[in-house]
């Protein structure tokens, strides 16, 4: 069943054509275009360099992101993280579900359900959803500062839909050492 996602607004400027959705401009393409893409430069740089180069672009986009809405709709706390994981959920990329959070501690776990990587790439035996990491870290690390807490935190793969035996991708949060 595919419905419209109302509490999700796309505006599209008449005179400009730019797409925004929560006041940010917005590219709409399709996912093969995106994963192929994704896939080509994995291939240039290596995996493990890309997830690095992908990690810290996402963890400061997620920061600045988090901090916006945050400030926007008046949001703290727990509450900033799971507004990120429902935004995240209905922009394509996949079902992301915060299984656990603590944010005393730094931690964090989510599951990852009905990932755009997975359905493109298919089961290829590795962790492929590794551009989200970098998301989570920062999410978490810009609520953690909004609360005035020091703790600092990194995120990390431990499985993927995309390995044998594995349906759903999953993700820790926890504070750097």
């Amino acid at each position: 069943m595919t419905t419209t996602a109302p509490q999700l607004p796309i505006e599209v400027d008449s005179e400009t054509g730019i797409w925004t959705t929560d006041a940010l401009p917005m590219l709409y393409v399709p996912r093969h275009f995106f994963i192929n893409n994704h896939v080509a430069v994995e291939e240039a740089l290596g995996a493990e360099k890309y997830a690095e180069i992908l990690y810290h672009a996402g963890y400061k986009s997620a920061w600045h992101w988090c901090e916006k809405e945050a400030e926007i709709h008046g949001l703290q706390g727990v509450d900033v993280f799971e507004h990120y994981m429902k935004r995240l959920s209905q922009r394509g990329w996949g079902l992301f579900i915060t299984e656990e959070i603590d944010l005393e501690n730094g931690t964090a776990s989510v599951r990852l359900e009905h990932s755009a990587f997975v359905y493109q790439m298919g089961k290829v035996d590795r962790k492929i959803e590794y551009m989200f990491t970098g998301w989570f870290a920062g999410a978490m690390d810009q609520i953690l500062a909004a609360g005035g807490s020091s703790l600092r935190t990194q995120a990390e793969q431990v499985q993927s839909g995309a390995e044998s035996g594995c349906d759903v991708g999953r993700f820790k949060v926890a504070p750097t050492s």
